[in-house]
Formats: C-alpha cells, sequence, structure tokens
C-alpha cells in the first residue's frame, strides 16, 4: 500500500548545472496536488539548448531547441503508483524567453514546468483551438493557485 507521495526527481545537465532546484520541486510537487494527483512521480530535467535541440530532432523531427518537451508515461506501476512522465526544459531558452517576456527565470521556469506537466496529462495546445483554449485556461488557474497557495 502506498501513502500517497508526489515525488518529483529533477536532474540538472549542461548549462542547466547551476540552477537551483528546491524551489522548482516544490512546485512542481504543488502543480501535482492542485490537479489532485497523489501517490505519483515526476521527473523533470533542466538540460541546455543542445541537448534539447537534439531530443526535439528525434522526437518531433525539429532541428531546432524548444523551450519544453514532454514524455507522458501511460502505464502505472504494479503498485499502482503512476508515473507522470519526463519534463524536459531548455534553461538557456527559458533564459532567452524571461528576457523578451521581462519575467524572472524562476517564473518562466514555473510557466514550462506547468506546460509540461499538462500535456504529460493529455493537454494539447496543437490539437484543436477548443483544445488550446482549455489547455491555456487551465496554465492560468494553476499559476494563480501556485500564487495564492502558502
Amino acid at each position: 500500500m502506498s501513502d500517497g507521495a508526489v515525488t518529483v526527481d529533477v536532474a540538472r545537465r549542461g548549462a542547466a548545472r547551476k540552477v537551483p532546484v528546491r524551489g522548482l520541486k516544490a512546485k512542481a510537487r504543488r502543480i501535482l496536488r492542485l490537479l489532485d494527483l497523489e501517490d505519483c512521480e515526476l521527473s523533470v530535467a533542466l538540460v541546455g539548448d543542445e541537448e534539447i535541440r537534439s531530443l526535439n530532432g528525434r522526437y518531433r523531427s525539429l532541428d531546432e531547441p524548444t523551450d519544453v518537451l514532454s514524455f507522458p508515461v501511460e502505464k502505472p506501476l504494479p503498485s499502482g503508483r503512476r508515473i507522470i512522465g519526463d519534463v524536459i526544459i531548455s534553461v538557456e531558452k527559458a533564459a532567452r524567453q524571461a528576457r523578451q517576456r521581462r519575467r524572472s527565470l524562476d517564473d518562466e521556469l514555473e510557466v514550462l514546468l506547468i506546460h509540461g506537466i499538462l500535456h504529460n496529462l493529455g493537454y494539447d495546445h496543437e490539437r484543436s483551438d477548443e483544445d488550446e483554449r482549455e489547455m491555456r485556461a487551465m496554465e492560468r488557474r494553476l499559476r494563480r493557485e501556485l500564487k495564492a497557495a502558502p
């Protein structure tokens, strides 16, 4: 029997090695709880543009760095524990976007983390206009709730 714990593992590679992860892990756990997800695991990798470009090319046939990639896992573990999947974020791309959008890197990482988690849960802004509206509304809701949560 499991205890309902939410586990978040964060790996840092390349250009992302110096990014603090404690706050990001806490945000990820809060996001999952806001989505009423318990007894689950999420993996987050903070990488550089080179690594995410390679992954984007391999899995999406796009030869360019992107900000976030998601890899959902469909099957629960034999224990019943759910693996949400992997969220991979380019810290270099996030830093550029943060400057362009006039927000902190932490805020941009939060936006990308929410986006990646929602993709892993089946939300997809590229399917239709209605799906895009639904995903964007959920992203806004989660950001508001994160700001309000203690």
